[in-house]
Order: C-alpha cells, then sequence, then structure tokens
C-alpha cells in the first residue's frame, strides 16, 4: 500500500465531539476530529459519516467546493481526520432517528487526513461479524465499536460511584502490595522470581486478604480498593488469570453492617443504568439454597423451586425409586412449565445433562390424553406425584431418584438451562448465608477451608471444632446475582488462638503456620479489633450492568479461554540472558 502524506492538527483544536451535535449547535461552526465509519460517494455529494467516542455524526461535502469535494472522494473508513464545518439541520425527509445526532449535519469547510488507514479486518460495527480470535489479535479495532465503548465507558463509570460511595461513607483506599508471599492456594499463584535472590520467589496476590486484615490491625476502620488479582486456574466466560475486585474491609462490624454497606453501594451502582434496586436484599442459607434452587448461586428472577417428592415416592411400586430411597437417597422433582412439548431427543438430552453431572439419570412425567412417563406408574401414582408438583397439562415434571447432593445439583443445573427464558426481568439480588466452615477434599485427603481460613465460625458452633468440624457453620456469605457469585466474604478470626486451632484442623503443622503466616500471627497478638468484609467481582459487575454474558466484553484487554493474550502474543519466551540473570532453566 502506498504511504499517503497526511496533514498535521497544527493550531486545530475540537470545539466539540462529534456525537454531541444537537439542534441548538446549529449555524455554528465547529472543528471535529474523529474516525471515518463510512464514505458515500454519490458524484456531486459525498456523506461521511465521522465518529468519536461519543457518536457518529454526518459531514457533507459538496460541489460548492470542488477541491474539498474531491478530497473526500479519496478518503476511506477508519481514516483519522478532522473536520471544520457549518452545523445545520437535515431535511425532513434525511433525518436518521437512529443516531442522536440524527436531526442534524455538519457542512465541511476544511478537511485534514490525520492519518490513513489499511482496510480493517472487520468492520467498525455492532453487532460484529468477526470471530473472538479475531477481535482479541485487532482489540485496538474492536474497541472502536460503539458498543464496546459503551461498555468501557461503563466500567469507568461503575468504578467511580464505588470510589465515590465508599469515600462517603468513611472508607480510606490503599493500596497493597502486588509482590507478596505464595498463598496456601499456591498451585495457583503466579510466581514472579527474584532476580536478586535466585531461588526465591514472589507471588501476584490471589486477594489482598493478609493485607486488609493487617490494615485492620493497623487501625484504619475502614478500607477499601478497585484491585487486580490473580489467579491461575481454568478459565470460562466468567473468569480471567487477571481481574478486579472491590476489596473491603470494616472494624467493628457484625454481619448486619455488611450487608447493609453492600447493598446500599449496590443501589448506588446500579443507578448508573436507571435500576433501583430493591433493599434489603433476601437471605437464604446454603442448605436453604441448595434445597431450593440446587445450587449456591440461585437466579432468583426463575420462580420454580425443586420440590421433594420422596414421601410420596415411597408409596409408588417402583424398584428405581425404591432402591434409590433404600440406599439413603431422595427423590428431587422440578416443574418446566410449558414443558410438555419437549421432544424425546430433546428429553433424551437432558437425560445425558443429568448423566454428566453424576445422576442415574432424568425421570420425566406429563399429562397429555393421561399420564405418560419415562417411569412405569400406575394412573393414581402419577396423580399423587403431579398434583404435588402443581403442574398442568401443559407442564412436564422432572425427576432425579439419587443422592441428595446429585439429585439436587442436576436439577439446579436443568433449572438454570431449560427456565432462563421464564426469568423476569431485571436483578435480583440475595445474600447466601451460614456456608459450612469445612469441607473435607477427597483429592487432597483432608479437611479444607470453604472460603479461606481465617474466616469465623459461629459462636454456637465452637464447640464442634474439636469434635464434627464439618459441621461447623461459617460466619460467611456470598453475594449473588442473576445466577452470578459477584461476591464472598465474612467476619474474621480476631483471636489468636483460634486461628491457631483453625490451622491445626486444616493440617498445617507449627512450621508450616509459621513460615506462611508468621507475619500475620504475631499481628493479631499486638491488639485486634473484631472486623469483617467482602470482596466483590468488579468484571462481573459491569457485565451484569451491561448486559453482557461474559467478562471479556467489558475488559479492555481480556485474555482468552486458554489464557492468552492474542494482542501482544503473551505469554512468550524469554531470551536465554534473562533466565540466567534469574537463575532460572525451562524445563523441556
Amino acid at each position: 500500500m502506498k504511504k499517503e502524506r497526511v496533514a498535521r492538527p497544527d493550531n486545530w483544536r475540537r470545539s466539540l465531539y462529534a456525537g454531541l451535535i444537537r439542534p441548538e449547535h446549529e449555524g455554528k461552526d465547529v472543528t471535529l476530529f474523529g474516525w471515518v465509519q463510512r464514505q458515500r460517494d454519490i458524484g456531486n455529494l459525498v456523506f461521511i459519516d465521522l465518529r468519536d467516542r461519543e457518536g457518529i455524526v454526518q459531514v457533507v461535502f459538496s460541489t460548492e467546493r470542488p477541491a474539498l469535494l474531491e478530497a473526500a472522494k479519496k478518503i476511506r473508513p477508519e481514516y483519522v481526520i478532522g473536520i471544520k464545518g457549518r452545523v445545520r439541520r437535515r431535511g425532513a425527509g434525511a433525518i436518521n432517528p437512529e443516531l442522536a445526532t440524527g436531526e442534524m449535519e455538519v457542512e465541511a469547510l476544511e478537511v485534514k487526513v490525520l492519518s490513513a488507514a489499511k482496510v480493517p479486518p472487520f468492520q467498525v460495527a455492532d453487532p460484529v461479524s468477526a470471530s473472538e480470535e479475531l477481535r482479541f489479535k485487532y482489540r485496538y479495532i474492536d474497541l472502536r465499536r460503539p458498543s464496546m465503548q459503551r461498555n468501557i465507558r461503563l466500567r469507568h463509570e461503575a468504578g467511580l460511584r464505588v470510589r465515590n460511595f465508599l469515600s462517603s461513607q468513611g472508607f480510606l483506599e490503599v493500596e497493597t502490595p502486588f509482590l507478596t508471599k505464595s498463598t496456601p492456594e499456591g498451585a495457583r499463584d503466579y510466581l514472579v522470581p527474584s532476580r536478586v535472590y535466585k531461588g526465591r520467589f514472589y507471588a501476584l496476590p490471589q486477594s489482598p486478604q493478609l493485607f486488609k486484615q493487617t490494615l485492620m490491625i493497623s487501625g484504619f476502620d475502614r478500607y477499601f480498593q478497585v484491585v487486580r488479582c490473580f489467579r491461575d486456574e481454568d478459565l470460562r466466560a466468567d473468569r480471567q488469570p487477571e481481574f478486579t475486585q472491590i476489596d473491603i474491609e470494616m472494624s467493628f462490624v457484625d454481619r448486619e453492617d455488611v450487608y447493609a454497606t453492600v447493598e446500599a453501594l449496590m443501589a448506588s451502582v446500579f443507578e448508573i443504568i436507571g435500576e433501583k434496586i430493591k433493599m434489603p436484599f433476601p437471605r437464604l442459607s446454603y442448605e436453604e439454597s441448595l434445597e431450593k434452587y440446587g445450587t449456591d448461586k440461585p437466579d432468583l428472577r426463575i420462580e420454580e423451586e425443586i420440590v421433594d417428592l420422596s414421601a410420596e415416592a415411597a408409596q409408588v411400586q417402583s424398584d428405581i425409586l425404591r432402591n434409590a430411597l433404600a440406599s439413603g437417597g431422595t427423590v428431587r422433582a422440578l416443574r418446566v412449565k410449558e414443558g410438555a412439548s419437549l421432544s424425546r431427543s430433546q428429553l433424551d438430552k437432558i437425560n445425558q445433562q443429568s448423566r454428566d453431572l453424576g445422576a442415574k439419570g432424568i425421570i420425566w412425567l406429563r399429562k397429555q390424553d393421561g399420564f405418560k412417563s419415562s417411569l412405569k406408574l400406575t394412573g393414581e401414582e402419577a396423580r399423587v406425584l403431579w398434583e404435588k408438583m402443581k403442574a398442568s397439562e401443559e407442564d412436564i415434571v422432572l425427576c432425579v431418584a439419587d443422592r441428595r447432593e446429585v439429585a439436587l445439583a442436576a436439577l439446579g443445573n436443568l433449572r438454570k438451562e431449560l427456565l432462563q427464558n421464564q426469568a423476569r426481568k431485571g436483578f435480583a439480588f440475595a445474600w447466601i448465608t451460614d456456608f459450612p466452615l469445612f469441607e473435607w477434599s477427597s483429592e487432597e485427603g483432608k479437611v479444607v477451608s470453604v472460603h479461606h481460613p481465617f474466616t469465623s465460625s459461629h459462636e454456637a458452633d465452637i464447640p464442634l471444632l474439636d469434635k464434627d468440624p464439618l459441621r461447623v457453620r461459617a460466619k460467611a456469605y456470598d453475594l449473588v446475582l442473576n445466577g452470578y457469585e459477584i461476591g464472598g466474604g465474612s467476619i474474621r478470626i480476631h483471636d489468636l488462638d483460634v486461628q491457631r486451632k483453625i490451622f491445626g484442623i486444616l493440617g498445617l503443622t507449627d512450621k508450616e503456620t509459621e513460615e506462611k503466616f508468621g507475619f500475620f500471627l504475631e499481628a493479631l497478638g499486638y491488639g485486634t479489633p473484631p472486623h469483617g468484609g467482602i470482596a466483590l467481582g468488579f468484571d462481573r459487575i459491569v457485565m451484569l450492568l451491561a448486559g453482557e454474558e461474559s467478562i471479556r466484553e467489558v475488559i479492555p484487554f481480556p485474555k482468552t479461554t486458554s489464557a492468552l493474550c492474542l494482542l501482544t502474543g503473551s505469554p512468550s519466551e524469554v531470551s536465554e540472558r534473562q533466565l540466567d540473570e534469574l537463575g532460572l532453566r525451562v524445563k523441556k
């Protein structure tokens, strides 16, 4: 491509963003800068749609200025240009109702090409026609699209709202280190080798947890940070190896104080999109959430709940149901409204989904010209089950006879997938509370923390720490929104002896405890206030604000689901010299 000479703006100064031109600017001379969205040449006229971050305005070149018209004919999409012109109204038949500037246009008086552009790999338009891989490789072009400009602006506005709100509530924003010590979940840490201390490593923080608790010990009382965190784990639509969280910690508080603060914060943030959030948020215990919805992050916009049919199933003459109950299992069911039309192939697919989650399969029941089921039932047996589910002839009932946790997980997944189109509009927040403090990890062969080892237990459950730790309830809470977990926190342990006991239950030796947490344990002994907090997933919140389905749509430069940056080509190899300086070698 022949390189064109481009003009410099010299003393040109933007007087207005192109996308902000309105009827009140009629007759005014303006200086605009931006990118060419498209150029239409109809001979005696050239129309250029000029795009900047605020929107698009139409610029008109006519035969009244022949040299200017000829110059406009050479301009191509994505050229960066400057325009001096006069704002005028469009003719009645030429108004474009799809543009905020649609009543107006700019008569070009001067034009300067500031930067020519190659033909882009895809058109800058919504909806985008390119693959995600191509978009990420040319992210600087993808970010020009109006939807991406809107999303990134929304991210800015949400961050600003968070900072202003928390500052108004007496919180101080304090930065914590990025180069720190590897955590108990060290297998998921990103490690940074030290050049000075060869063979030793920093870790990028998965969370500022210990630092924010240390700030409470330091007397700062109310801390927050909009902070980058790093986790080397398998990715999905709502995860990235580097992510942003709203980190909050407060002294002399209980759970109610945290709930009230976060609810008011969310109400403030969602005002950005004109959404009035109803408070207080509903609260569900962890067990209640599993029983009703089969998950600890339920989408409460979906009304249907999972129903226990064990008592009714016990009266059915079916070996499948009786064997499940006799082995300590359960029979749970979900009504799918208007699901009677599901085909046999669709039911087979649903059955396979449940098997993939560990269940033995799905039993279905519907009523069309009599009862029909995948299980052999008498008419009376089917009627009892049907009436318990309060189903109609337009519905179908799906059952799982299995261990409780398997049945609930399978139906929880089906509830989310099959009933998503029945979810009401808007936003449904909820607190999930009273998680177990510990769980058994078959992979590690030991007791592990459900959240993290600094979580306080219910006072009433403290005697169980020695007797039956898996029954201990945590003063932990998750904030869920429309089926996504957008935050998690707890009241922390502030007693040194209790913290040591928790480490012991987790199987840490005194030596391991000292190596990993020695500085923090020492700090606890110098007067620690009761405190608690939460970490909110900023990327997920903005994703929901923007109505997107992936956080990659609200992050300026995201990684792929394989943790690759296609724009820069990272991660990449480094030179032998760099490795030598760090005292490292690559093991093939």
